[in-house]
């Protein structure tokens, strides 16, 4: 088994590039014992290429590799350097990425573009370069990644180089990591505390900070981390570190005043943002999303230069740095409504730079005078709020309408919210390409029509009559359409677009669809209907609800199907014998509901309802 894990690792290291898979085929399959030589090989992994005979032909690669790294401009090498401050194993969040980079004056402002859009570009750029590869769904969609990874093979090369040739010496990039000894030599501009190195005060205590512009820590945080000697640190990054309480924010913000960027993001400890948070003048980026704060002070409306703001739920995904797709499971998804907002102080309308905004709550007192504050808010591209309702509806629709440059709007519902949103005047209509609406909603708003540009929508309906599948279909650009229905009775969802007695082509571009019920579930598909879909996820919330599909041999490019909330032996079947002529063959997965703690207690269950898919606004 140790062998097979060090051979994934191997694997991966190559970074899906067929030469160098090949050559490390040729240097282990002579081997009888080649678990050591595997091991070995992992521990220096290009160094160890770079001097095997069997790896000869790699020789060119390098050699291309190095040419490009000492060709690249001094601007564009630092953005790639940057790259090493995150692991190279785990996915990270593009956003997360983009707005360090601006946080740092790596990324600035141009005569036409702010330095959030140049940002955006260098990502791109570097994906053209094929120094970041996309997940796999990103791939599929053609959408703007989530998260993504830095290729395998170009990280290994980098970190490989002697330090007089690595890379990382163009940020001054150093790491603490394993086991290290004392020295006083230890300095730069950005410190990486990994998750392996062994926490020791003494060895903290000798680096010298007079020039460290940020500080990201991977794994168990300890309250010597901050230093009365970072008085000039940018960028204090602790998305999903362990431990961080309370009194070591309150230590935080009095310490580091000069902080434009502060990720708390998964801290679920911290459940208060003390009001000394206004003291920092120049914070742009603020990140409290999967903590337990669920109110923000008074003293955050003096932060001007505020851009982004990301706030809710308090519960925490199992790996929130990951793209969640598919692969969810139900459990996962069970508190979707519970508090996923935060509550926010009048005056949030002062913080005129906000171009993200999210989740806010404005079900409660004072809800309406936030959402007035709202229109002044014009630069906003990203929002997110809760607790809409039949008595702010109309407010919000006023609100949300001035809102011409929105990309991504979300917004959870509450009991009596039925048709709230009809009031809307969707003067987004051309830039909006996500829409997520959650709660009780009987029927589409009317203005769903109108967003011909939209690439991805998340629902959840108490049912879908053949209008609103008619607009569904109808939806150009759309891709990715997740939906939930809790009809009173079973299901019967039908694809099949009809007009005027014809069946119609109908969901063009759909390339993923997920699907789930709070009862029995009957799929239809029509012979013109979806004929680019590739990845079909369907499931019943219950366990023993009962999932029927018609239809699938239509779904010509169909290449994953995955079935949760049942292990049905009939089912799979039906799903093999509907398979059995499909040309592109897909994998079919059967999966059963796994009870959580939350659903297994009765609390709130109507909220409990599981989704096949995550129902936060990443």
């Amino acid at each position: 088994m140790e062998n097979e894990v060090v051979l994934q690792q191997l694997i991966r290291k190559c970074g899906g590039l067929p030469k160098v898979i090949v050559a490390l085929a040729e240097i282990l399959s002579p081997v009888y014992n080649w678990g050591e030589k595997a091991s070995m090989l992992n521990d220096n992994f290009v160094l160890n290429l770079e001097t095997m005979p069997e790896s000869d032909c790699l020789h060119g690669l390098f050699r291309w590799m190095q040419s490009y790294f000492d060709a690249l401009p001094m601007h564009f090498r630092k953005l790639v350097a940057y790259l090493l401050i995150f692991p190279g194993h785990s996915s990270t969040r593009r956003r997360r990425l983009v707005m360090r980079w601006s946080a740092e004056g790596y990324s600035t402002d141009s005569e036409s573009y702010t330095a959030d859009e140049n940002g955006e570009e260098h990502f791109s750029g570097l994906v053209n370069q094929a120094m970041i590869q996309p997940p796999p769904l990103t791939t599929i969609t053609n959408m703007r990644m989530v998260s993504f990874k830095v290729n395998a093979i170009f990280r290994e090369y980098m970190i490989s180089r002697p330090l007089k040739e690595n890379i990382a010496t163009a940020i001054e990039l150093f790491v603490l990591k394993g086991t290290c000894s004392p020295t006083s030599r230890r300095r730069g501009r950005h410190l990486v505390i990994e998750q392996s190195w062994t926490r020791d005060r003494i060895v903290f205590g000798k680096i010298d900070f007079s020039r460290l512009r940020s500080l990201t820590v991977f794994g168990q945080w300890e309250s010597f981390f901050i230093s009365e000697g970072m008085k000039v640190l940018r960028v204090l990054d602790l998305e999903d570190a362990s431990g961080v309480t309370n009194k070591d924010l309150q230590n935080i913000l009095k310490l580091l005043p000069r902080l434009k960027f502060l990720s708390l993001r998964g801290c679920s400890e911290i459940s208060y943002l003390p009001s000394s948070v206004g003291q920092l003048g120049q914070l742009q980026m603020l990140d409290i999303r999967y903590t337990s704060i669920v109110t923000t002070p008074a003293s955050i409306t003096k932060l001007k230069k505020l851009q982004y703001i990301r706030a809710g739920p308090v519960f925490s995904p199992e790996d929130p740095s990951a793209h969640r797709s598919v692969a969810l499971k139900f459990s996962d998804l069970r508190r979707c409504h519970q508090l996923v907002g935060v509550k926010v102080m009048t005056g949030i309308g002062k913080l005129t730079a906000l171009h993200t905004l999210g989740v806010i709550n404005v079900g409660s007192a004072g809800g309406k005078g936030i959402l007035k504050e709202l229109k002044n808010l014009t630069q906003l591209h990203k929002l997110g709020v809760s607790g809409v309702s039949r008595k702010n509806g109309k407010v919000f629709c006023s609100a949300v309408s001035c809102h011409s440059r929105l990309e991504s709007l979300a917004v959870w519902l509450r009991n009596d919210s039925q048709n709230c949103l009809d009031d809307m005047v969707p003067v987004f209509a051309n830039e909006l390409q996500s829409l997520k609406l959650y709660g009780h909603v009987e029927k589409l708003p009317r203005w769903i029509k109108k967003l011909y540009n939209l690439k991805k929508l998340n629902l959840e309906l108490d049912t879908l009559s053949d209008n609103d599948m008619k607009v569904l279909g109808d939806l150009q650009q759309l891709c990715v359409l997740r939906f939930r229905v809790k009809p009173p009775h079973d299901s019967n969802i039908n694809f099949n677009v009809v007009v005027e007695g014809e069946e119609d082509h109908s969901y063009k571009n759909i390339k993923i669809l997920e699907i789930a019920s709070a009862s029995n579930l009957h799929l239809t598909f029509g012979s013109r209907t979806m004929k680019n879909l590739e990845l079909l996820t369907a499931g019943c919330c219950n366990n023993g609800s009962q999932l029927q599909f018609d239809g699938l041999n239509h779904l010509s490019k169909l290449k994953d199907v995955r079935v949760i909330g049942s292990k049905n032996e009939n089912l799979r079947k039906n799903l093999e014998d509907q398979f059995a002529g499909h040309g592109s063959k897909p994998a079919l997965k059967l999966e059963e509901v796994v009870p959580s703690t939350e659903a297994s207690t009765g609390r709130n269950n109507e909220h409990y309802m599981a989704f096949p898919f995550h129902c936060s606004t990443r």
